[in-house]
């Protein structure tokens, strides 16, 4: 975390999301609080099924209607105006009308989802996907040349070339580096990864997460981290909450929470992690 004092960005209360009909729904997301403050990285933890990517779209409501819908709760979010060295206005996002959240969406709250090879559109080069947000939200920037740029900063080689490259020509981890640069198009103040290095060996996922840390840091970045993996969460998490069944049933420190867990579904995650000498 920032060694100034943390500002409070996102402060989630009483979140519920429900599923199927109205009468017996099903509740992904069951009163759930959580916040986030600028600049550290806090991780949401849980096995699949848990609520913790529907938790997540819910900060933009993104969550797939008619199937779902958000039925309670409130989403406090404080954007930051870098530029200007002090903070906007704070906004309740699920009160927004949709024109007002496409104002936010990208621009403020930006995602990195699973699987890169199914988020990036085949037809399209990743210099156009990339543009198309700046289009959308930094009109008068050069195009080419700023998503050229972002490549670059995410550590993709001759970042031009790439730039013109297909989604299909690219490998997992450029491709990851692809969705990275696309989330960081409008210089948001929220990232959301939901499982970012799902489908990746693990020597690209050291290089992914140890560019989410560097980016933190260079670009004043608060990062949710959804994840199931409590080793990455022991790497790179400042906090952590711990969901189960839809609920927050432990949260904390992440050196406190992973050395002296106090619930035991928190237990048993990490008795569930293996271990080489068994």
């Amino acid at each position: 975390m920032n060694e100034t004092t943390p500002s409070l960005l996102l402060d989630v209360q009483g979140l519920e999301v429900h599923f199927g009909s109205t009468s017996d729904p099903v509740r992904a997301v069951d009163r759930v609080d959580f916040q986030i403050f600028s600049g550290e990285i806090v991780a949401l933890v849980g096995e699949s099924g848990s609520g913790k990517s529907i938790s997540a779209l819910s900060l933009a409501k993104l969550v797939p209607e008619p199937a779902g819908r958000i039925v309670g709760g409130k989403i406090f979010f404080q954007p930051l105006e870098k530029q200007k060295g002090a903070g906007s206005a704070c906004l309740e996002t699920l009160g927004l009308k949709e024109s007002e959240l496409r104002k936010i969406r990208g621009r403020k709250i930006a995602y990195i989802f699973q699987e890169p090879a199914t988020s990036l559109n085949p037809v399209f080069t990743v210099g156009w996907q990339i543009g198309e947000a700046i289009r959308l939200h930094r009109r008068g920037v050069r195009v080419k040349a700023e998503a050229a740029k972002l490549l670059a900063d995410v550590g993709l080689p001759d970042p031009k070339r790439t730039a013109k490259a297909y989604p299909h020509e690219l490998s997992g981890g450029m491709q990851q580096r692809a969705m990275i640069a696309m989330a960081l198009a409008c210089n948001p103040d929220l990232l959301v990864a939901d499982e970012p290095t799902t489908a990746l060996d693990v020597t690209v996922q050291k290089q992914i997460l140890e560019l989410l840390v560097e980016l933190r840091k260079t670009r004043d970045l608060s990062i949710l981290l959804i994840t199931h993996n409590l080793g990455i969460v022991a790497d790179i998490a400042d906090r952590v909450y711990v969901m189960n069944n839809g609920k927050i049933v432990e949260s904390g420190e992440t050196k406190t929470v992973l050395r002296a867990p106090q619930h035991d579904y928190t237990k048993k995650l990490l008795n569930a992690v293996p271990r080489l000498h068994r």
